[in-house]
């Protein structure tokens, strides 16, 4: 159940600890920084998101920039929420960036105005456990993972709740804070960064859950929250699987045989093939920031990708971003003495996996992806 008010609050439980991932903290740490440590993201990526000499730096030294600039701006990260036996390896790819991203961040942000420091996290997600017609805040002061506690943002969740405009927001209640497992499955990789980056105590997070919407909602809850989203102080996490395929999920589509090419004989793509093609449309209209074809993709194949409407939200928000700030670009002054360093987001999925891979009626499987949106730093 969820209220209007966050005028009580609580600490958030690791409610999951002990079952979705372990409940040592010591065990969790060492886990979680092997994920880190394998995910390999492209050269140029890490490289533009991050300095020679920081990149080099190991996790506790406080990084030293030098003389040297970044060229893109992490703003958004897209993670699965499975047990971390099965998707923690795929989220490492995006939490690896964002340890660059706050490594650099933080300690470049006293010596150059141009580069922000982000200072609160938003973590969009779904809601499994409770209906919900509309979306919610969490109602927590406090985030509990055995590798630290986050604190959250108060004052971002108090102005979220007074925000004009049609789409309000509620206040999650303890319980279904607590049983939602899609945002928690992000606290303890956010909290082992923080900690390793000795910044546990100066970022914030606030936990937003988005619930059964229509595309109207979507289009209303993004328009809301564009602007402070858009905020360099801010980075935003959207936690979503993708295509949960089997008989025990409802959803199993199989593909069409097809006439191969040099005999009659008919050929069929195997189910594990079919099923990363279809997460591959929906992936490929998120890369290309169309909120709208993506709503009609998920209206004629149904795939069953659990975040979709936080996907949404946070697209119908990018989009109107987009547009204002084009819109402010073309109207701005051609003489400027402070050059800009706002320029169009990109995203890009750098991971993709299966629980396993179907080639039988019989299984079942869930899909994962990993995804950085960057904006391009134009100002030299």
């Amino acid at each position: 159940m969820t209220t209007s008010s966050s005028s009580s609050t609580y600490v958030r439980s690791a409610y999951h600890a002990g079952s979705w991932y372990q409940d040592d903290s010591r065990a969790l740490g060492k886990t979680l920084e092997k994920f880190l440590s394998q995910a390999d993201l492209p050269t140029l990526t890490v490289e533009a998101l991050c300095p020679p000499s920081i990149t080099a730096t190991t996790t506790t030294e406080e990084p030293n920039v030098g003389g040297a600039r970044k060229t893109l701006f992490l703003r958004a990260i897209i993670c699965p929420h499975a047990g971390y036996s099965y998707s923690g390896p795929t989220a490492a790819y995006s939490y690896r960036a964002l340890r660059h991203e706050l490594a650099s961040s933080s300690s470049s942000s006293s010596s150059s105005s141009s580069l922000p420091r982000i200072s609160t996290i938003v973590v969009l997600h779904p809601s499994h456990h409770v209906y919900l017609n509309g979306c919610a805040v969490s109602g927590a002061h406090e985030l509990e993972t055995p590798v630290g506690n986050l604190v959250v943002d108060s004052v971002l969740r108090d102005e979220i709740l007074q925000l004009p405009g049609g789409a309000k927001f509620s206040v999650m209640s303890k319980d279904d804070d607590d049983h939602e497992h899609s945002g928690e499955m992000q606290y303890p990789y956010i909290a082992q960064i923080l900690q390793s980056l000795q910044m546990l105590d100066r970022v914030q997070v606030l936990p937003i859950m988005c619930g059964s919407l229509s595309t109207s909602q979507e289009i209303s809850y993004g328009r809301v929250l564009a602007s402070i989203l858009d905020r360099p102080e801010i980075l935003t996490v959207i936690s979503t699987d993708f295509c949960h395929w089997g008989t025990r999920f409802q959803y199993s589509p199989t593909p069409l045989a097809s006439l191969s090419s040099g005999n009659n004989s008919q050929e069929v793509m195997p189910i594990h093939e079919f099923i990363a093609q279809l997460d591959r449309r929906g992936m490929d209209l998120i890369a290309a920031q169309t909120p709208g074809a993506f709503a009609e993709y998920l209206k004629e194949t149904r795939n069953t990708i659990c975040g979709r409407h936080a996907v949404a939200v946070w697209l119908r928000a990018v989009e109107l971003c987009s547009t204002n700030n084009a819109a402010a670009t073309a109207t701005a002054a051609p003489a400027t003495s402070t050059p800009s360093t706002s320029s169009a987001l990109e995203i890009s999925f750098v991971k993709y996996a299966q629980s396993m891979a179907v080639t039988s009626l019989r299984d079942s499987s869930v899909s994962y992806a990993a995804a950085l949106a960057t904006r391009k730093q134009t100002a030299i």
